[in-house]
């Protein structure tokens, strides 16, 4: 198998809201859009998101008002104080404070306004000294 791309779905009530706050606060352009659904992409190759709005008749019926439980957009970073005090200084709220996880990971969570939790995170010590301590 061979990925072109990825693109994670999310039903949410608020399909603007979604869209605004991936957009300002973390880079994403509209690359498709119509009154039920946007689609967000990058540049740099991150993963795409799609937003579908509640009750999409094109969703499987059992899909159409199911929201997404326990996902996280997680976006690793390479400053990870400096992404918190943007975030802080654009007015986003932080849900969960930075924190440091036995296994090496940094990380602070926001939510978008439908609650969709994004987590920020980078490794301490770097990627690269993980991926050694891994192998």
């Amino acid at each position: 198998m061979q990925v072109s791309s990825t693109t994670i779905a999310f039903t949410v009530d608020d399909l603007e809201a979604s869209r605004d706050f991936f957009r300002d606060h973390f880079g994403y352009t509209v690359a498709m859009a119509a009154d039920d659904f946007v689609s967000l992409t990058r540049e740099d190759g991150a993963i795409d998101l799609v937003f579908h709005r509640t009750g999409l008749e094109v969703l499987p019926e059992n899909l159409r008002y199911r929201r997404a439980s326990g996902a996280i957009v997680a976006f690793v970073v390479e400053d990870l104080e400096a992404e918190q005090d943007r975030l802080r200084a654009e007015g986003v709220e932080i849900t969960l404070p930075l924190r440091v996880e036995p296994w090496g990971e940094r990380l602070f969570m926001v939510a978008d306004p439908n609650g969709i939790p994004v987590e920020l995170l980078d490794w301490a010590g770097g990627a690269e000294e993980q991926q050694a301590a891994q192998s």
